[in-house]
């Protein structure tokens, strides 16, 4: 376990220890992934029912009419109502997508995960960038990270040194999802240039 969160309930350290695990794994800013998480502040197995009759579940809060259009890869609403890190990994590897491909500034780019609507985005996006910022601080207290939006920047050193073990950066990212196809069309879809992913660093213990 990770010295620094033994304070936390177990719910919350399997928030971060996830949110971290899946940032790294699809290289996609740590803070982003956390801030996420605890904005949709979901648990495992829970169902939230919508006005329109969907519902949001589990811990990154997956929105069932979503979750339709990934049944041809064996995805199901339980799976990512489950407790562990899985939804985290989906979740991750979905705002990976958004910050690849599609418009506007990373935070539009990453506020898509809840909505595309210009007015709703504009609001998640606000209290994102609020949650990420503080993030980044708890971040660069804890491990080695780097500023994605600045070029040639050196990392930032934890406030108190600690052993850090470097996360070698994979060439291509491991993918959430079950069947051989899938796994390779998502391999093509993420091989894209000009991205910058966030490095960090943590503890391990022998």
């Amino acid at each position: 376990m990770l010295p620094f969160i033994a304070d936390l309930t177990p719910f919350e350290q399997e928030r971060v220890v996830c949110a971290i695990s899946a940032a790294v794994k699809y290289e996609v800013p740590a803070n982003i992934v956390l801030a996420v998480a605890e904005k949709e502040a979901g648990k495992p197995w829970q169902w939230v029912r919508n006005t329109n009759g969907t519902h949001d579940v589990g811990s990154m809060q997956f929105n069932t009419a979503y979750l339709r259009d990934l049944e041809r890869y064996g995805i199901t609403a339980n799976d990512v109502a489950a407790a562990g890190c899985y939804s985290f990994d989906l979740a991750a590897w979905r705002l990976r997508m958004h910050i690849r491909n599609d418009k506007g500034d990373l935070w539009t780019k990453a506020a898509n995960y809840h909505s595309r609507t210009p007015r709703y985005n504009a609001v998640y996006r606000a209290d994102l960038i609020r949650k990420a910022s503080k993030w980044a601080d708890w971040l660069e207290a804890h491990f080695v990270t780097l500023d994605v939006t600045k070029a040639d920047t050196a990392p930032s050193m934890p406030f108190q040194p600690i052993e850090v073990q470097r996360v070698t950066q994979q060439t291509t990212a491991s993918s959430p999802l079950s069947s051989p196809a899938a796994k390779q069309a998502l391999v093509r879809s993420l091989s894209q240039k000009n991205y910058v992913p966030r490095s960090i660093s943590f503890k391990t213990d022998d």
